[in-house]
């Protein structure tokens, strides 16, 4: 048994790897690294996580599997001394809008618990401490009632509970009870009444049908008695309206207030839940935004008159064409209102554009309409254009044109709960003076020093006392991870990949557990260098706890507190798939064949420039105050890079992302987004377009591949068609492409593989017998050029089609940029599926280094170097600075030193995160901000210079 001191893996050919044989230390903190692309996340997620997933699931009982979906077996001999193993990688976060940091950090459950048994509910009309009803008290209530007045008392017994129910209601009908009132219909308990055990269902006894007389006292109160013992102490009185309107009387001898007459149900945990109907807004169901339309998306440019086409949402575009209906009813309120359709639409009173956009106060207006069928006179009340665009899309059937009317919508808060999500009764609990709502808007910092500081009574401690400790625990944990700067109603939509796996990193840590693998992808992306030692320190506290971490990193910081290091190589894709070097730090800067040991050892360095390059123009944002931005005016340089750094949270996204991209979309590319908050943005007359080079897919289908991404796939058809067989066989360029029939091998429609689902077992891919995997029919394959075939072109690696098409100039210029952005490996018709996401995001780069530039583009980028080893960011470095030479704009998100080096110019965002950043702390080239005393950024950066 001594030997289980290690993970043991042999023979591992998963995706590029080799056939290796690794041995992997139990209990230590192991980093994987590698260049992108060179197999890294095979060994650690496709390998070893997936190996014991899969023991695991093969334990559970075959009814169990049949609803976790199948995993495969990695292709690898055999796996030995494996812990159960548990991935916290970057796609797992959860995009629902239903999550937030709070319930993933199960935080807000325990605050519901707390809120639910020591909060203080009041009213939430009034704000009056509501106290619970004595029976005398609800008795007067009811007396009051107008003489004669009709009503039942209700024992509400079941509220929105799933079952048949069958004994409570055979128990009703032997006590006596004769009628109940089951989802708002009324049954004789007398006749058999079958429930739907999946739905859930309301369930009122009816105990007594009184009138209101002087002398009811007496049977009145015996009634209440009665039904408060069945109902746990809840009643209901439904009073008999001669209309037909009943009207519901709730009372508890728990919570009511005696002044506004609101009973407010029993507080329960999941009164404060969002995701539950009890305790949702009714308006947004919890939400706490609703998708609207947009006025300023409608009309994006106030400066048009409606003749020269100010209006451009969907049904409106034909508004200026004198022929079309639309411009006859505008032309007939233009007539009836006195306006003109040619003044410009920010020049209209208020009154006018409230007609327009709303139809207030519009009266009907003959329309006189000349149409193929003839012309007629038609009256009509104009609706206004927002409800006439709502309507439009309501009764819309069609996905894609649903889909189009909605880029004409922006996500506005409720109007009813303002963003809270809860119902007013929910929001009216506190402790301490503060509503649950309050406590998930506080930056987790405050939150901490909040509830360390907490005042309770004696009774809400010894409820509490529990439950604050878990809280408590919790908080401290996301702090140690570095995300102070969060709340805890922020949604898990908007957090950045390398924030979500650290709060799954802080869940872990709180979950305790020992003897397990964690596999972890990149965690320091997105973290400022200052904020890398609180995560390293989380890192060490999981190990010691006796936990195998294993960590596919390539920062620098994380390597030398590291255990053991596994250096995967040498080169990327085909070139990769070997162990080059494994050890401690030290021993691997000592291994000359590791490039990793290259870069740590420092005998390969990234240069610092000889020159940083001087602004061609200025881009100002006037009055930023998005997010956490504090009304700031930045001033950003045109056509060098720049580098926008500061701590997690202190704006960066918010100022590049939020604002300057969708504004400069907006303007320059014509895009309907919305813009953050700000006033304007002044000297981007300088540009004709704005890029954003992220991290997504270049495609969502394997047909997608980087030849066709780039558009050398066009030309490479256009050559195959102007061959002497293409000519004598009439073949044009279509019957080259894989997507459409005539070329294709129709028995897999041009796939290559076939899928062949299998009934408890994953779905099995096999090459399509027909052509072999190789997608196109005979005929096509037989047109040769130089020899080879459009399947052999697309079979190629990067680097063989740079020397195949050495002659072509138009084509080797699309493809010499993938070689040197160094994609030298993949092959042409690599399904876009397979790459990863450093990997996409170079191949997008390669696409517009390959563009003849006008110089005037904005390139924008945020962390382009997630995922990237020392080597791949010396390359990218040098992209950019060919992209920013023929006089482009580029803006990065950085927060990688060797990047930030080597920029001409840099915006320093902070101090802090959150609630106390949103300011720059400094501007200019990297030597002045490494002066500068208050930037951490300039502290860590000195270093490097």
């Amino acid at each position: 048994m001594g030997d289980i001191k290690y993970i043991t893996i042999k023979g591992a050919k998963e995706h590029n790897l080799k056939n290796i044989d690794v041995r992997i230390p139990r209990d230590k903190f192991v980093v994987v690294t590698g260049l992108s692309g060179s197999g890294k996340s095979s060994l650690a997620f496709d390998t070893i996580y997936a190996e014991g997933q899969r023991r695991y699931m093969e334990s559970l009982s075959s009814y169990a599997r049949q609803f976790l979906g199948q995993a495969e077996k990695p292709d690898v001999e055999k796996i030995e001394g494996l812990s159960p193993a548990i991935s916290i990688d970057q796609k797992s976060t959860n995009k629902n809008p239903r999550s937030t940091v709070g319930t993933v950090t199960e935080i807000y459950d325990y605050f519901r618990l707390l809120y639910a048994r020591a909060g203080i509910p009041h009213c939430p009309k009034c704000g009056k401490v509501i106290s619970k009803q004595s029976v005398d008290q609800m008795v007067d209530d009811i007396m009051q009632l107008p003489e004669r007045t009709k009503f039942m008392v209700l024992a509400p017994v079941i509220r929105g509970r799933k079952g048949e129910h069958v004994k409570l209601l055979e128990k009703a009908a032997k006590s006596g009870f004769v009628r109940a009132i089951i989802d708002g219909s009324m049954y004789e308990l007398s006749e058999e009444i079958k429930l739907d055990k999946n739905k859930k269902h309301n369930i009122d006894i009816v105990v007594d049908r009184l009138v209101v007389r002087p002398d009811m006292e007496r049977r009145l109160t015996d009634s209440v008695e009665t039904t408060l013992r069945m109902a746990e102490g809840l009643m209901k009185i439904e009073v008999i309206n001669a209309d037909g309107e009943n009207e519901i009387l709730n009372f508890s001898d728990s919570f009511s207030c005696p002044d506004c007459g609101i009973s407010i149900d029993e507080i329960e945990p999941r009164s404060f839940s969002f995701n539950n109907p009890f305790g949702a807004c009714p308006c947004c169901a919890g939400l706490g935004f609703k998708m609207e339309f947009d006025p300023d998306l409608m009309i994006p440019d106030t400066k048009l008159s409606i003749n020269e086409g100010a209006i451009v949402v969907l049904g409106w575009q034909s508004c200026n064409d004198g022929k079309s209906f639309t411009n006859a009813v505008l032309r007939a309120l233009a007539e009836e209102y006195h306006f003109s359709l040619d003044t410009p639409f920010q020049d209209y009173s208020d009154e006018i554009k409230d007609l327009l956009l709303y139809g207030k106060n519009s009266r009907p207006v003959k329309v006189h309409y000349k149409g193929q069928r003839g012309e007629g006179v038609y009256d009509i009340t104009f609706e206004g254009l927002i409800k006439n665009v709502q309507r439009r899309y309501r009764e819309t059937g069609g996905e894609t044109t649903k889909a189009e009317y909605e880029t004409f919508m922006t996500i506005t808060p409720c109007e009813e709960c303002k963003g809270k999500r809860l119902k007013p009764t929910a929001l009216a609990v506190t402790i301490a003076d503060k509503n649950i709502d309050d406590l998930t808007r506080m930056s987790i910092e405050d939150l901490t020093n909040f509830m360390d500081n907490i005042k309770l009574t004696d009774r809400q401690m010894l409820i509490g006392g529990a439950v604050l400790k878990e809280i408590r625990a919790r908080l401290h944990f996301l702090i140690d991870v570095g995300l102070d700067y969060l709340a805890l109603y922020r949604s898990t939509g908007t957090l950045s990949g390398g924030e979500a796996q650290r709060i799954r990193l802080a869940t872990q840590i709180g979950s305790g557990l020992v003897g397990v693998a964690y596999i972890l992808d990149e965690p320091s992306i997105g973290l400022h260098q200052r904020d890398n030692d609180k995560l390293i320190g989380a890192l060490e506290h999981l190990r010691d706890l006796g936990n195998t971490l294993i960590v596919v990193e390539h920062d620098e910081d994380t390597m030398r507190a590291a255990d053991y290091i596994i250096d995967i190589g040498p080169g990327a894709g085909e070139n990769g798939g070997y162990v080059v070097a494994e050890g401690t730090a030290e021993e691997i800067m000592k291994n000359e064949n590791s490039i990793t040991g290259d870069y740590l050892s420092g005998r390969k360095k990234i240069p610092v420039p000889e020159v940083r390059r001087k602004p061609t123009g200025w881009l100002t944002v006037q009055n930023a105050y998005e997010n956490n931005l504090k009304h700031i005016d930045v001033n950003i340089p045109l056509g060098i890079m720049v580098c926008v750094t500061g701590v997690s949270g202190s704006g960066k996204s918010s100022l590049v992302n939020e604002i300057l991209y969708k504004k400069l979309a907006r303007r320059l590319n014509k895009s309907r987004i919305k813009p953050g908050h700000h006033d304007h943005i002044v000297g981007y007359d300088a540009l004709d377009k704005v890029i954003n080079i992220d991290q997504s897919p270049i495609g969502r289908s394997p047909r997608s591949n980087p030849a066709t991404y780039t558009g050398v796939f066009d030309m490479i058809r256009d050559l195959f068609a102007n061959t002497k067989d293409a000519k004598a066989r009439g073949y044009k360029k279509g019957r080259f492409s894989f997507n459409v029939s005539g070329g294709r091998c129709e028995a897999c429609r041009g796939d290559g593989i076939i899928k062949i689902e299998m009934h408890f077992l994953p779905d099995v891919y096999v090459p399509c017998e027909v052509c072999g995997g190789k997608r196109y029919n005979r005929e096509t394959l037989e047109v040769k050029y130089k020899g080879k075939s459009i399947y052999d072109v697309l079979d190629m690696t990067v680097d063989e089609a740079c020397e195949f098409f050495a002659n072509v100039p138009s084509i080797l210029r699309k493809i010499e940029t993938l070689k040197d952005v160094g994609l030298g490996y993949i092959r042409l018709g690599q399904p876009s599926t397979t790459l990863s996401g450093g990997e996409a995001q170079r191949v997008k780069l390669a696409t517009e280094l390959a563009r003849r530039g006008t110089g005037k583009t904005i390139y924008i980028l945020d962390e382009p170097t997630t995922g990237l080893h020392f080597a791949d960011v010396h390359r990218l470095v040098d992209i950019l600075r060919r992209l920013s030479d023929s006089g482009n704009t580029v803006v990065v998100i950085e927060h990688n030193l060797d990047v930030i080096k080597t920029a001409d110019y840099i915006i320093d965002m902070g101090p802090e995160g959150g609630v106390r950043g949103g300011t720059v702390i400094a501007q200019g080239t990297p030597e002045e901000i490494a002066e500068c005393e208050n930037s951490y950024t300039g502290q860590y950066l000195k270093r490097y210079l």
